[in-house]
């Protein structure tokens, strides 16, 4: 029952309603017993042959308003028990939720995002059964269970009950192993939907790479194998859950048999009426509710506390990076200093930046290029503090990173991502994402600015085409230029394209670019690229190599140097100029 003691903190807050549920469970217990001992009086009164109408139709009334007070009470109950279970499923889901958010890219990168789902839905789930129905077999048995229990023994025969009960520490004893024993294969059985849930989010994500290679066999197999293994594990627990039933079903066998055999012989000494004993099976099957109960609370109380326990231990989690330090709530302005002596990534010894050291000032712009792997887009997560610099530093305007609080220093970002996600929602709302409140108008402008207005207004809903999930419906340079303009609209001091180009073609990217130049005068613009034409009219540009800067400058002065970018520069002009046809006019 280690699992109530843990949702304590919840009982304590929904103490109104679990306290009426819970009195109202003990009223239902009481009315309970009334028809029985009826039963027996009027088996009584037949037996002695002084049945009459007038008595009949006074038992029957009352047997008729316990039932209808009944009724209503039942009523009652679910909506406070239930109802404060439903509420802990809410507040549950809300904090994992408001957790996943506040949580940094290491915590993603050991969380799988199907696991994650799995504890938001299936564990959830069975947290609130245990907050519910487990309240409610737990109450129900112990005040059924002990009401008919005491009724039997003072107003029937206490030496009768207690022989009918002599199986009952039998029952706790295997019940009680049972539940240990579905605890352990419970947990088993949710990690194993975690893996599965993962795999199918993973597939579907990944459905048109799968396509292309023509592995649809070896997915589905590899599907199978895992659903497999989810069905075994859930039939080891079912193989657990199906012993609670037979070994009550016995137990109670066993107690109708002692009470018929006992019961019996007291009757032909005299010393029970058959309305007693009458009144006394009738208990008896009473009896079995609450045993079942009891074997029941077993099954849904160990399924809640696995549950609740991988919950727990995501919740657990600390926040890597917090406002513990900060001091400064308004948005990063001014010089960018940048300062990094030596950074690698958790749990990784080998250095992926080191001796990064440059100043930029305000409203210019940098360019980061270099070979894939060089340390580009981890400079943008240390820059974005998705990550703890331990050596080094970098401030803009002469503030460190975690001196601002998080809220403002995002405030100060437009980032656009390498993996330009889409939400399920119209092309109007995605780009509305960072400025809910933003007019049709501005929308309008930052999209003219990335250059995909006249795209949108093509398609037959405009901008109120609903894309799908992740913007499948797009192609790529349309999603790019959509995330730019999302990432404009909410005019952010430091725009950051992280190789958020590469879709669009040459000539696509200079009026993209020609329009940030005009419109971003004295904001700050960082751009990484693999095509340097992009970075090409950059205030400072940064070669990184194996995560150290090899080469600095503007492009002039880079192009004076022999080194890796004019190397680069020249073959991909090379590049462009076969694609054109030859022709070094462009014709």
């Amino acid at each position: 029952m280690k699992v109530f003691i843990d949702l304590w903190w919840f009982f304590k807050q929904e103490k109104l309603a679990y306290g009426a549920g819970v009195l109202l469970l003990a009223i239902v217990s009481l009315l309970t017993l009334v028809p029985p001992q009826i039963v027996g009086i009027i088996v009584d009164h037949i037996n002695q042959g002084t049945l009459t109408e007038t008595i009949l139709f006074q038992w029957v009334g009352i047997l008729l308003a316990t039932g209808l007070i009944v009724y209503v009470v039942r009523y009652l109950w679910r909506i406070m028990i239930f109802g404060a279970s439903i509420r802990l499923a809410r507040l549950l889901r809300n904090q994992l939720y408001e957790h996943f958010t506040k949580m940094s890219n290491r915590f993603y990168h050991r969380h799988r995002t199907g696991d994650l789902m799995a504890h938001a839905t299936n564990d959830i789930k069975a947290i609130q059964m245990t907050a519910g129905q487990g309240v409610l077999t737990l109450v129900d048995s112990l005040t059924m269970g002990g009401f008919v229990i005491i009724t039997m023994a003072v107003t029937i025969s206490w030496e009768l009950t207690l022989i009918s009960l002599l199986p009952m520490p039998f029952m706790a004893f295997l019940t009680f192993y049972y539940g240990t024993l579905l605890h352990k294969l419970f947990y088993h059985a949710q990690a194993a939907f975690s893996s599965l849930n993962d795999k199918v989010q993973e597939s579907i994500t990944g459905i048109r790479v799968t396509k292309a290679f023509g592995q649809e066999k070896d997915e589905i197999e590899s599907f199978r194998e895992q659903s497999k293994d989810v069905v075994d594990k859930n039939v080891a627990v079912a193989r657990i859950d199906a012993l609670f039933d037979p070994t009550i079903s016995f137990i109670v066998g066993a107690s109708y048999f002692l009470a018929v055999v006992f019961g019996a012989r007291f009757v032909v000494a005299g010393e029970m009426t058959i309305g007693q004993l009458t009144s006394f099976t009738i208990y008896l099957g009473l009896l079995i509710w609450p045993m079942l109960a009891f074997g029941w609370l077993f099954n849904i109380v160990e399924r809640g506390r696995a549950s609740y326990d991988r919950v727990s231990e995501l919740l657990k989690v600390k926040q890597d990076i917090t406002d513990a330090d900060a001091t400064v709530n308004k948005a990063p302005a001014g010089d960018l200093f940048v300062d990094i002596e030596e950074f690698s990534y958790p749990d990784q010894e080998a250095p992926v930046l080191k001796k990064v050291k440059f100043h930029l000032n305000s409203g210019e712009t940098l360019g980061i290029v270099g070979k894939t792997g060089s340390g580009k887009s981890t400079f943008i997560r240390l820059l974005q503090r998705e990550y703890e610099l331990k050596k080094g530093d970098i401030s803009i305007g002469g503030v460190s990173l975690p001196q601002f609080t998080l809220d403002a220093l995002k405030s100060a970002y437009g980032y656009v991502p390498q993996d330009h996600f889409l939400f399920s929602a119209t092309i109007a709302d995605n780009i509305a994402f960072a400025k809910p409140d933003a007019s049709m108008a501005d929308i309008i402008k930052v999209s003219q600015l990335a250059n995909i207005h006249d795209d949108i207004i093509r398609f037959e809903q405009g901008y109120d085409t609903v894309v799908g999930e992740r913007g499948v419906t797009l192609s790529g340079g349309q999603k790019q230029r959509i995330s730019i303009a999302r990432a404009l609209l909410s005019d952010p001091y430091i725009l950051i394209l992280d190789d958020s180009l590469s879709a669009v073609d040459a000539k696509t990217e200079e009026q993209i670019l020609s329009s940030l130049r005009n419109e971003r005068k004295g904001k700050t613009t960082i751009i990484t690229a693999h095509r340097l034409s992009a970075i090409k009219h950059a205030d400072l540009i940064l070669v990184l190599e194996d995560g150290e800067i090899v080469e600095r400058g503007n492009h002039d002065t880079l192009m004076e140097n022999a080194g890796w970018y004019r190397r680069m520069y020249e073959q991909q002009q090379l590049e462009s100029l076969v694609e054109r046809g030859g022709n070094g006019n462009g014709a």
